[in-house]
């Protein structure tokens, strides 16, 4: 099965970051895609991060309360 890059997404034209608050799935879960991955803060703006695709939650990059660039890597 092949990787697939989980990225942080831009949801609004003004946003360049965001911290992740919350991952709903631990290294190893089966995830289907659409399926929540993780609660971002954003903009003072809580959202979801969805999975992009169907399979198994391989690495978490990117730890709870850390914040990143927006389009980087963070599962």
């Amino acid at each position: 099965m092949a990787r697939v890059e989980v990225l942080l997404p831009q949801w609004g034209m003004g946003m360049s970051e965001g911290t992740i608050t919350t991952w709903l799935k631990r290294v190893g879960d089966a995830v289907t895609e659409d399926e929540p991955l993780a609660e971002v803060e954003a903009e003072k703006v809580e959202e979801t991060l969805e999975s992009p695709a169907s399979g198994v939650l391989a690495e978490i990059v990117v730890p709870e309360g850390e914040t990143v660039d927006v389009r980087s890597l963070i599962a």
